[in-house]
This record gives structure tokens, sequence and C-alpha cells, in this order.
């Protein structure tokens, strides 16, 4: 158990203050909890040192444990602190402190350096783990949902398949992280930092029942996003967010709220798309790029720009924003057929040559042979109109093509 130096006299069981002046004495300045006393280390010291042959036991499987509790182990056990005392076989089979499968379901373990910790099917649901120190600790498989792990350190960390759902990661570092396999439905890792040694392959980033990850301000560096199928992910979290009228409490969102969120979607997407066009996914960015400008449009409403707000829906039933070519597609053959019925209702052309007729006038070369019509005449009017129609349409359909091709 932990021994202090003779000048130091251990606190009063409730004396908060006390305790933490005894820790930062002793170089423990985590630790926020009274020691537990000696019945509480014996059990917890029985449970380490398990036979070797019932090494395959995990030493807390489903054993509650508190703050307290851990900061002892830390203390004491971290690293392999006190492994010495044990059997050599004990030491060389595992250096760090073993909490696999371990309940620490809402326990406030914030700012603990937990380096190293196997925690592996660890259940965790809860806990609040913000600039918790967890590099190169073993989450695997652990159960990490709605876990506060708010700017937590994670580098090197082992998360393949841990359940993160819910869970808060915003400014998490997960430079090296292995995240394969995991499952961040619902999740926030708004701020996380990412590295090109980050691990997503496989990673679940939402679904419609569980909801989807948020996603604005990540640091997505060079990590590798075409192992992640994006297909899953019909919108990011940050767009559900914005989309919902009322709060999580149930309350309904007042305007500034809806105009930041939809704000912080926008920026989500157009980030998120950045970085897979940067990959050469450029199919998945157009995706993601088109959402943002949607969403831009709902910025423009709700700041009451109607002007750019009605401009901006013109573009999308147009072209979609470049990121639709059928949709110009469409546009041009219905333009050239309705006004081929126009120019036929009107008399004196036959169904081939009203077609054609509206074809050479959509591109500004209509012509009437053989026909002598004054300026007023109803087809010089609609084939007119369909020219600066036609106008239009070619600006929109050259533009769609560049930016979706040429990327320009």
């Amino acid at each position: 158990m932990s021994k202090a130096p003779p000048s130091l006299q251990r606190p009063n069981k409730d004396d908060d203050r006390a305790w933490h002046a005894y820790w930062e004495a002793q170089a423990q300045p985590w630790r926020a909890e009274p020691e537990i006393d000696v019945g509480r280390q014996q059990y917890l010291e029985e449970h380490l040192t398990v036979k070797e042959r019932e090494w395959e036991r995990y030493p807390f499987k489903d054993i509650v444990l508190d703050r307290a509790d851990v900061e002892w182990l830390l203390a004491n056990y971290a690293d392999g602190r006190r492994f010495a005392e044990q059997s050599y076989q004990l030491l060389h089979k595992r250096s760090g402190l073993d909490l696999r499968g371990v309940d620490l379901r809402k326990v406030d373990l914030h700012g603990l350096p937990l380096q190293g910790v196997d925690l592996y099917n660890a259940h965790l649901e809860g806990t609040d783990l913000r600039e918790v120190h967890l590099e190169r600790a073993n989450l695997s498989a652990a159960y990490l949902q709605d876990a506060y792990l708010y700017n937590a350190y994670l580098e090197d960390a082992y998360l393949s398949e841990a359940h993160l759902e819910g869970a808060d990661l915003r400014a998490a570092h997960l430079e090296g992280a292995d995240l394969s396999e995991a499952h961040l439905e619902g999740g926030n890792l708004s701020g996380a930092f990412f590295t090109s040694v980050t691990n997503l392959k496989g990673v679940h980033f939402g679904n419609e029942k569980s909801g989807f990850v948020l996603l604005a301000g990540v640091r997505w560096s060079d990590v590798d996003l075409s192992v992640v199928d994006w297909t899953q992910m019909n919108i990011l979290g940050d767009e559900y967010q914005a989309r919902r009228r009322e709060k999580e409490n149930g309350e309904a969102k007042d305007s500034a709220t809806r105009l930041e969120e939809y704000r912080t979607a926008v920026r989500a997407n157009r980030q998120l798309a950045v970085a897979l066009q940067g990959e050469g996914l450029n199919e998945e960015a157009a995706r993601y790029a088109y959402r943002a400008q949607r969403l831009q449009r709902v910025v423009l409403r709700l700041q009451r720009k109607l002007g750019q707000y009605l401009f901006s829906w013109f573009l999308d039933l147009l072209v979609g924003y470049g990121y639709r070519p059928g949709r110009t597609l469409f546009w041009y053959l219905a333009i050239i057929f309705g006004f081929s019925i126009a120019y036929f209702a009107s008399g004196n052309l036959s169904p081939l040559e009203a077609f054609i007729f509206s074809l050479t006038s959509f591109h500004g070369r209509g012509f009437f042979p053989g026909s002598t019509l004054y300026l007023n005449d109803t087809r010089v009017i609609l084939a007119a109109f369909e020219a600066v129609v036609g106008l239009l349409i070619e600006a929109s359909l050259i533009a769609t093509f560049t930016q979706r091709f040429i990327g320009k």
C-alpha cells in the first residue's frame, strides 16, 4: 500500500482539501479521493494475484470499482509497479494494469494517467474520462456508450470493436489510434485529431437506427478515408442535429441556435468533402459538398436573405449546384419538347419541323424556312424566349460539367 513521507500526516477521511494537498506532496496530483482502507486494498490485491493457471480469467471481470479503487491501483500497480512482489510469470505476462472486463460505469475517471492500461471488454458506459491519459491503452471491445472523452489523450490506443455510440470525443487526440470496426453511431468527434497512422478500417460512423456521428472541426490530416464505408452515412450527425426542431431536453430551439447549428453542419460537410477529395474519393466528396450547399441555403433563409436564397434554390433545381448533371439534361429535354409542342400548336409546322425549330431556337439559331414572319409573331416571341432560356441552360450545363469532371 502507499507509503507517505514521515513528515506528512494522513488526513481525516472526509477532508477533501487535505487529501488533495497530501497527494500533491506525494507527486500524485491526479488523485482526488481518500485512500481506500486496508481491507479494500487486500481485496483488490487478491484479485490481482490470480494463479498462473487462472490467468485467462480477468482479475476484475464484472467487479464494480470506483475512482478511489482505480487511483490506488494506478499508484501501486500501473506500469509494472509492485508486480515484482508477484510471481515471475505474472510479471512477464502483463506489464500494465489489467482491468479487462471491469465495471466502471458512470465513474468519474477524468484526468487519470491510464496509459497502457488494459480495459479490454470493460464496462465504461457513461464514464467521465475527460482529459484522461489513455495513450496505448487497450480499449478493444470496451463498452463506452455515452462516455465523456472530451480532450482525452488516446494516441496509439486500441479501440478496435469498441462501442462508442453516443460518446463525446470532442477534441480527443486519436493520433495513431486503432478504431477499426469501432461503433461511433451518434457519437461526437468534433475537433478530434487524426493522423495518417490512425486506423479507421470498418469503423461505423452511423445509421438510421442509432444516429450519425458529429464531425465538425475534425483534423483529418492524412488519415486513410478510403477504408470507411461512406454509403452508411446518409447524413452527418451535425446535419441531423441541425434539422431537429427541439433540443435534447425537449425545448424548442430558438432562431440563434438553429442558425449556429446549420452553420456548423455546413462546415462539417465541407471539411469532410475536402478531405475525401484529397483522398481521390470524388463521388463521396461530391455527395457531402452537395449537402453543404443545400444546408447553406437554409442558412440564407434563416438570415432572411431572400434574394440569395431564391437564387440558390434555382441553382439547385436547375443543376443541383453542379453536382447533379442529370437535372441539367432533364431540363434541357423538357424545354426542347415543351417548346416543340408550342410551335406545333401554333400551326404550319409538322411535329418533326416543330422539334427541329425548337432545337435550333434553344441554341439561338431559330429560323422559319420559306416564311415571312414579323417580330410580333407568336412563334418569333416564343423562339426569342427559348433562346434566352437556352442560354441559361447552356451556361449551367458548361458549369456543371466543369465542376463535375474537371473539378474547377
